[in-house]
């Protein structure tokens, strides 16, 4: 069962596709985050809602909001995948130990050995305040994210 809305978000430490590692934490007091969890790079579905997630731009990355995507792919297909599509946000490793933060968020699928497509929206205090979670196959929409980051406003 993934966490639900008014639980805290459980935090975590995930290097980049550039090795940089990033923390839940980091943007604590200052910045909404938005979780994005996919199964994996250079896969259709992921590729199109990444590309919209890239072309959705200031509305996810700005003083407000951070994007934050996750995959258990290594942060070498990460950086090679983000050179190819032009993704600019940060795209996170949960290569290892395989899938701890997805599991930590209740959205690993065991039997593929991947996340399944789970949207978090955290708020500035760590809380999260509104989720999607969708089977492997289906995308989730950019826009019901704008939506979740405009009640929050």
């Amino acid at each position: 069962m993934s966490i639900e809305p008014g639980q805290a978000a459980p935090g975590f430490e995930l290097a980049d596709q550039h090795g940089q590692t990033v923390r839940l934490a980091d943007f604590a007091g200052r910045r909404n985050v938005v979780l994005v969890f996919y199964p994996l790079a250079f896969s259709g579905v992921c590729e199109s809602e990444l590309g919209a997630l890239r072309d959705a731009g200031a509305d996810l990355v700005n003083d407000e909001v951070q994007l934050l995507t996750v995959s258990v792919d290594s942060m070498f297909a990460h950086r090679v995948w983000a050179e190819r599509e032009n993704l600019e946000f940060p795209l996170l490793s949960d290569f290892w130990p395989h899938g701890a933060t997805a599991r930590a968020y209740g959205v690993f699928d065991d039997t593929r050995g991947v996340a399944v497509r789970a949207t978090f929206v955290i708020d500035k205090e760590g809380a999260v305040r509104w989720k999607v979670v969708n089977p492997i196959s289906e995308p989730r929409d950019v826009d019901t994210y704008r939506k979740a980051l405009a009640d929050l406003a």
